[in-house]
């Protein structure tokens, strides 16, 4: 795999010879409908896909960690034996350190009782940036799957999953669901993830697309107030679940409040709050129904749900753009697109489509030469197919 080949080449020059480090391969997502419910205890249904990290790691005698970013060129260091400090200079490398200092704090231990020792890594990633593709999962999980490669840990997959959620939650300030997480350890070739974000229960679907294909286009735009807004919109969502758990006890999150419920007190909330509120509980309807037609191979009830989730993303909880929302109306013009919204976090980042392969050349064509001219900016277009989930690739000799 010449990625692989690079990598190790590059890993050599950076930490000198050695042992054979470990390397672990770990997909992106993207998810295909089930918007902002992975953080309510809600359904989702994404894909891991083809884009992917690549890490290399091997343990060092002490307890320091030397990193190396191969795309950006940067290198960083820290010690096991002291605090984390976040690191504003260097945002990458503090998904590393929320990873050790989970496990550090779960006390993890060697094959041999001993604490976690140092280690070498150096990772490459071949997921566009800025596309919304869960770049950041993707490193927590390689660096995972390395950690517990090189010192024997017997964590499950799911549990690895929650441990890389909290490292983002907890430590690199990103207040996310386990869904990307979840989805790049435990993807299948092929498949979609239907995922229960409070049970962990989980469930392979196959995709059966026929003459259809799923485009991913990037918008080429990430607007600043993504991150704040994430955030502001898990409190709405917080202030709901405890306002509703007030008068329904047996509401402990969103996925536990009815439609009747919601409409029931709609005058006793603030309008904002009633259509947050409205998108989660809708949304997770629709990624059921969804599940529904996917194995009923009806594509059709499928696009038009892409659809009804966009213009609720849009209009309900309020995170999409001007350009996403330009790329969705262009792509809806297109004869062969049965559906297509923005995916993703919101506030720029990617749309996802279904189009009928014999329309893709025209849906290239008219959506991505219009946006350039609407916007001034080139979009991106990709072909997306279900990959496997996160593998280790070499496994890493012993020092």
């Amino acid at each position: 795999m010449k990625e692989v080949q690079s990598l190790l080449g590059v890993f050599t020059e950076v930490f000198g010879p050695g042992a054979a480090p470990a390397v672990v391969r770990a997909p992106g997502r993207v998810n295909l409908i089930g918007e902002h419910t992975d953080y309510n205890d809600g359904f989702v249904l994404p894909v891991a896909v083809g884009f992917s990290l690549f890490l290399a790691a091997r343990r060092r005698k002490d307890r320091q960690v030397k990193a190396y970013a191969v795309d950006r060129q940067e290198s960083v260091s820290f010690s096991l034996e002291d605090p984390f400090v976040y690191d504003h200079d260097h945002s990458w490398s503090n998904y590393l350190q929320g990873v050790f200092r989970v496990l550090q704090g779960a006390r993890a231990r060697t094959e041999a009782g001993e604490e976690l020792p140092g280690i070498e890594v150096a990772f490459t990633g071949k997921i566009p940036p800025g596309a919304g593709l869960a770049s950041s999962a993707a490193l927590e999980v390689a660096a995972a799957l390395a950690i517990q490669e090189l010192n024997g840990l017997s964590f499950d997959r799911p549990a690895l999953a929650r441990i890389c959620q909290r490292a983002e939650n907890e430590f690199a300030g990103v207040n996310c669901g386990i869904m990307d997480q979840f989805v790049s350890l435990l993807g299948k070739a092929g498949h979609a993830l239907f995922l229960d974000c409070r049970s962990l229960e989980y469930r392979q679907l196959p995709l059966e697309l026929g003459e259809y294909r799923f485009l991913l286009c990037q918008s080429g735009v990430r607007h600043t107030l993504a991150d704040s807004e994430y955030n502001r919109r898990r409190r709405e969502c917080e202030e709901g679940t405890a306002f509703f758990s007030r008068h329904f006890p047996e509401v402990k999150s969103l996925r536990d409040l009815t439609l009747t419920q919601l409409e029931a007190y709609r005058e006793e909330i603030s309008p904002v709050l009633y259509r947050r509120l409205l998108h989660v509980l809708s949304e997770n309807l629709r990624v059921e129904e969804s599940v529904a037609a996917l194995e009923a191979r009806d594509l059709k009830t499928f696009g038009v749900l892409l659809n009804a989730s966009h213009d609720s993303l849009r209009y309900l909880y309020e995170v999409s753009c001007a350009e996403i929302d330009l790329l969705v109306e262009l792509a809806r013009e297109v004869p062969g697109v049965l559906g297509t919204r923005l995916t993703g976090g919101g506030f720029g980042g990617c749309t996802i489509s279904l189009v009928r392969e014999d329309a893709v050349e025209e849906f290239s064509r008219r959506v991505l030469n219009s946006y350039q001219r609407q916007t001034g900016i080139t979009p991106a277009l990709y072909e997306i197919n279900a990959a496997g989930g996160a593998e280790l690739i070499q496994k890493g000799e012993k020092d």
